[in-house]
């Protein structure tokens, strides 16, 4: 069992501090805070009373964590990192209720980045030093810039064993293999789809059950999408998806809990299948990009899976 370490110049009034953990000079934590087992407190913090740390947390120097801020396991917060719960601070004038900003596990936060008040930072996402985060991340989600935007995700982890997990399979003839490309995350596949093209124009066509894995049942245009916007980052429990970017550009990151892959789709003749209990992010929106979505069902929303969390526990997947 490893004691808790405090240096003798801090002033600790939190009772609920977990073993191993060690909390350098000049920190300030007050009473009622909660600090798991195994984090790093560096130099001249101070957590105020409804904070809470998860285990193995790491922060560094000269970090203020405000109440109503949850952290959780494995979260690193880089130096002079600035929360925040009150998104209209006066003087001596004080909300209801304080805002909470919530780190998921395992996410890192870059040096000098400015967090506002109200905004969860998901599951292992990382944010690049010196940002402004002025809304939610998604988990996995690389994020950068004032304000800052996604600009990337990071990779999943890979698990050696995964649980069976049964799901229906689309009722679709055989495609040319030449024409499609699996991409290591489960069914997802890339299509290539059959184009002509000659002095009058370029053509690309494809039939149902053939080119697109099912006959579907209803369709979508998402277009005017901001470039700075990411969409979907849901799973479906039962509907077929196939996506063409039938104008523009638009990256599509698609996840099954073990394997991460982002797919660029840029021409209106490739396209990609994601089957259901697949998670699915879009992003990189060109300003003249119009997405096109085949869908298998009509709109049900209870089909839809919004919370990552939740996906991973419905795979059994460890968290």
């Amino acid at each position: 069992m490893y004691k808790v370490q405090i240096h003798p110049s801090a002033d600790i009034k939190a009772e609920c501090i977990g073993e191993g953990t060690t909390i350098w000079q000049g920190v300030v934590i007050l009473h009622g805070a909660k600090i798991g087992k195994n984090c790093n407190i560096c130099a001249h913090c101070l957590l105020e009373g409804d904070v809470v740390l998860g285990d193995n947390v790491t922060v560094k120097s000269g970090v203020y964590i405000w109440n109503g801020t949850r952290i959780a396991n494995n979260v690193f917060i880089g130096p002079n990192v600035t929360f925040s719960n009150d998104m209209y601070p006066r003087s001596k004038i004080y909300p209801k209720e304080f805002l909470s900003t919530i780190i998921e596990e395992g996410a890192s936060i870059g040096a000098g980045a400015v967090l506002l008040p109200g905004i969860t930072i998901g599951r292992n996402a990382m944010v690049g030093a010196g940002s402004v985060v002025t809304h939610s991340m998604p988990p996995y989600a690389l994020a950068k810039g004032n304000p800052a935007r996604i600009t990337g995700y990071i990779e999943n982890r890979v698990f050696e064993k995964s649980p069976a997990l049964k799901i229906e399979e689309p009722p679709y003839k055989a495609v040319p293999a030449e024409r499609i490309a699996h991409i290591g995350v489960g069914d997802v596949a890339v299509y290539h789809m059959k184009r002509a093209e000659d002095m009058r124009g370029a053509l690309s066509a494809g039939e149902f059950l053939t080119d697109i894995p099912f006959v579907p049942k209803r369709y979508f245009l998402v277009f005017d999408v901001p470039s700075s916007k990411t969409r979907g980052e849901h799973a479906h429990r039962k509907c077929h998806q196939f996506l063409i970017c039938v104008k523009g550009s638009c990256a599509v990151v698609v996840d099954n809990g073990k394997h991460r892959t982002e797919v660029l789709l840029d021409t209106p003749d490739k396209g990609i299948y994601i089957p259901p209990m697949i998670w699915g992010i879009q992003y990189k929106y060109s300003l003249d990009a119009v997405l096109l979505v085949f869908a298998s069902d009509f709109y049900d929303p209870s089909d839809y899976i919004r919370n990552y969390n939740e996906f991973i526990n419905i795979l059994g997947l460890p968290a």
